[in-house]
């Protein structure tokens, strides 16, 4: 198949525009985070920037990239305190914002270089807070020696958990959401043996057991992820393998007495991303197709066996997130484009229904901060409505602000001449190209 004429002229003024607002991917949805105990508030995962809402979805301001304190193409890891603190995990350290979402700090960068507590400065990759508001992360830094800390004062300070190894890098943990000395943690080790690890403390971190990980396959790269804790027994524990079904597939494992034995409930096609526990019988599994370019949902799978067995789900969105609410309401990172036409969806019936929350072009602006912050003079001023600047954001998005309570909003609206790239308009040549474009951009996928 050959493009021609039109076609390859709107793809490349895709191209070009999307690069401005996504650091050279295209702009997508790809995390969804709660506030626990404000049902409210909803914070989204994008590859350009880090989005908040406190009325449920219908107004969601942008954070840039500059302000959380990374660039290019990454996509840190993020956390949500009960005061509404935001984490993120970054190659320099912790990132911390206390006053949602105007200023961040470096976790711990006022230590001095060598104490043994301090985190600034090294690649944090684990992230978790458990039941008891106590942060819990885990380092993975290149020639350092890395270990597991935990904050019990909402991120001011952190204290080493015992893990510290110099060839081991920690990858995920997970706090039991019923028990908070119930943790989980994993990491791999390059030199020598590639060698993957898994290990359960039921004290906080006070001492750790090792997994013995009989029977789980693992790739060449042997990362395994804790994804998930029952939420209603934490000796229930799901982990992912990473590529270890290849060609671009992860193995899912489950265990029911913490990790002590584990067996393989699924085998994916893409990157495991989300796994939630929607109620005791009913499970879904989200991934991601993922390129330096792009990164998509993938197929999602669903277990009607309480996690002992899956199959590919049907009539669901192209999920690239899943989250549960307290109340059972799923949240799911949607197509802002073709088929989905929805880049926050929400479903009331455990998945088989979706109804659209939020798209693109509702985006309501940047953050209001005071002058002086990165947010205001960076993402608000320079980034957000900027036309002499040359990253309008506004412009490229088509913004026109939320529409949710508007009388009359269409699922699709129509699409207007003037709309930026990223407008949820209606399917037509556009979007078909670049559907096309981005099938393609995924014969190839990322690995970390």
């Amino acid at each position: 198949m050959r493009w021609q004429g039109p076609a390859v002229a709107a793809v490349a003024v895709l191209l070009a525009s999307s690069s401005a607002h996504a650091n050279g991917r295209s702009p997508v949805t790809n995390g969804l985070y709660l506030r626990p105990g404000d049902p409210s508030s909803i914070y989204l995962q994008t590859t350009f920037g880090f989005l908040v809402s406190h009325d449920e979805g219908c107004t969601f301001n942008w954070i840039c990239e500059q302000n959380l304190g990374y660039g290019g193409i990454w996509d840190p890891k993020y956390a949500i305190a009960a005061d509404g603190s935001i984490f993120a995990t970054t190659f320099e350290g912790l990132r911390v914002s206390h006053d949602g979402g105007c200023t961040f700090v470096t976790a711990t960068s006022e230590l001095k270089p060598g104490d043994p507590n301090r985190i600034a400065d090294i690649w944090i990759d684990a992230l978790d807070i458990g039941p008891d508001g106590h942060v819990w992360v885990g380092t993975a830094e290149t020639g350092h020696t890395n270990d597991v800390f935990v904050s019990t004062d909402n991120g001011a300070t952190f204290t080493a958990k015992g893990m510290l190894s110099p060839e081991i890098w920690w990858k995920s943990v997970k706090v039991a959401p019923t028990d908070a000395q119930r943790v989980y943690i994993t990491g791999y080790q390059i030199a020598g043996t590639p060698t993957a690890y898994f290990y359960r403390s039921e004290n906080a971190g006070g001492t750790w057991t090792p997994s013995p990980l009989a029977n789980v396959q693992v790739a060449s790269t042997p990362v395994l992820l804790a994804k998930t804790v029952d939420p209603a027994n934490a000796a229930i524990v799901y982990m992912a393998s990473v590529g270890a079904n290849p060609p671009s597939g992860d193995r899912l494992y489950r265990s029911t007495d913490g990790g002590e034995t584990w067996t393989e409930v699924l085998a994916t096609s893409a990157s495991i991303h989300d796994v939630v526990i929607v109620d005791a019988q009913k499970v879904i599994v989200t991934t991601q197709l993922v390129t330096p370019q792009s990164i998509m949902g993938g197929p999602s799978y669903q277990s009607t066996t309480g996690g002992t067995s899956f199959e590919p789900t049907t009539g669901m969105p192209q999920l690239a997130c899943l989250v549960r609410k307290p109340d059972g309401t799923l949240l799911g990172c949607g197509a802002n484009w073709d088929p989905d036409f929805k880049a926050v969806g929400r479903s009331t019936d455990g998945g088989a229904t979706w109804d659209k929350v939020w798209r693109f072009v509702e985006i309501a602006g940047a953050l209001k901060c005071a002058e002086g912050t990165v947010q205001h003079d960076t993402c608000d001023v320079s980034l957000w409505d900027c036309p002499s600047c040359g990253t309008d954001l506004k412009r490229q998005f088509g913004a026109k602000g939320p529409s949710c309570g508007v009388a009359g909003d269409p699922v699709v609206p129509p699409k207007k001449p003037d709309a930026g790239c990223c407008d949820a308009g209606a399917s037509g040549p556009l979007s078909a190209t670049w559907a096309l474009v981005v099938g393609a951009l995924l014969l190839r996928r990322r690995r970390r």
